[in-house]
């Protein structure tokens, strides 16, 4: 039986969508046959180095073409849900980079769509695919945690502002900064972790205390960069969250901070039998005479480590969405929680 191959267009030729094109170009059932890039050089420069036939300035051109069966989007944040929306009402599967959107009710819709069009819409939590999370998702599952009733969720950096003066330090593009940016990550994956995704309130408070002023500037990404725009969104955010359940997230996120390290990135969890952390990987519980602190062996994922890798193979019915969008929705609800909280200084009611 001859494989069936799926005709991808890739839309965004910045490091995001790099990493989309190396991603699928990994699974023998793929072919990114176009890209969408507003910058004819990049575009070009692009379409070279990975061996793409086809470039076109306006996404809309690609989303009428038949012959396409996935749109991959990796374009700035305001840009997720609108093109999203119109690649599904185009009967295109999407892949969708975090954050789903910059607002819950545009992310309702995005929800909407794919289940009335029967596509298949993910975003690319790629923090949910590494051996670690994995690894401790089975741990949880197999009750080797007891009861876990609380976690912390961090990814602080010491600096790592992704380039003044991009579109990651507008608000009017990027929606929010490091929150969105990083913090979304460990957010999702340690909700995955403890297995609970519906959030009851949430009390945030966001902080611009390094961006404002020139400081911790990182280099991440090829997108265009003007010094002289306003850096108007978060450098630091901290949120409490409280699940249905009654269990409680504290979410740190930074992209400049002192620290004595240079990142730290992770979750922990709190079980009432043991805890755990991701990075490393490491459970710690009472022994008979002392306490114990173990390295679990990793094991070996359920699904591809890779996400591009694995949103082709539930295509082709091989495995299981690890991200559902009634997941990333919720995430999304989170997310404004927190906005809404710092804006009010007030806790805020997750609907």
């Amino acid at each position: 039986m001859r494989q069936k191959i799926f005709r991808i267009a890739v839309l965004g030729g910045g490091a995001i969508g790099r990493e989309h094109i190396k991603s699928y170009q990994k699974h023998p059932a793929a072919r990114v046959v176009a890209l969408a890039e507003t910058s004819p050089e990049r575009g070009r420069e692009v379409a070279a180095a990975f061996g793409i036939p086809d470039v076109a300035r306006d996404y809309r051109v690609l989303l009428a073409r038949p012959d396409i069966d996935i749109v991959s989007v990796a374009l700035p944040n305001h840009l997720h849900a609108p093109v999203a929306l119109a690649a599904l009402r185009a009967g295109k599967h999407v892949m969708l980079d975090k954050p789903m959107a910059t607002s819950a009710g545009d992310a309702t819709r995005l929800v909407a769509a794919a289940r009335r069009r029967r596509r298949l819409l993910m975003v690319g939590q790629n923090q949910r695919f590494t051996p670690e999370v994995q690894t401790l998702r089975r741990l949880v599952e197999a009750g080797r945690l007891g009861e876990v009733y609380h976690a912390r969720a961090v990814w602080v950096r010491r600096s790592g502002i992704p380039r003044i003066g991009s579109w990651f330090t507008q608000r009017r593009f990027a929606g929010g900064g490091c929150t969105y940016d990083i913090g979304v990550h460990v957010l999702d994956q340690t909700l995955y972790l403890m297995g609970e995704f519906e959030a009851v309130s949430v009390s945030g408070q966001t902080y611009a205390k390094f961006g404002p002023h020139g400081r911790a500037n990182g280099a991440w990404g090829h997108s265009e960069i003007d010094p002289r725009l306003p850096f108007d969104v978060e450098d630091f955010s901290i949120a409490l969250i409280r699940l249905k359940s009654g269990r409680t997230i504290l979410l740190e996120s930074a992209w400049a901070a002192h620290l004595p390290v240079r990142d730290v990135n992770g979750t922990q969890l709190f079980g009432t039998e043991a805890g755990a952390t991701t990075n490393p990987l490491r459970l710690f519980r009472p022994g008979r005479r002392d306490y114990v602190i173990e390295t679990p062996a990793l094991r070996r994922p359920r699904v591809s480590p890779d996400r591009m890798v694995h949103f082709l193979n539930v295509l082709l019915g091989r495995e299981q969405p690890l991200v559902r969008p009634a997941e990333s929705l919720a995430v999304q609800k989170i997310l404004d929680a927190i906005y809404r909280s710092a804006a009010t200084g007030r806790e805020v009611r997750v609907r």
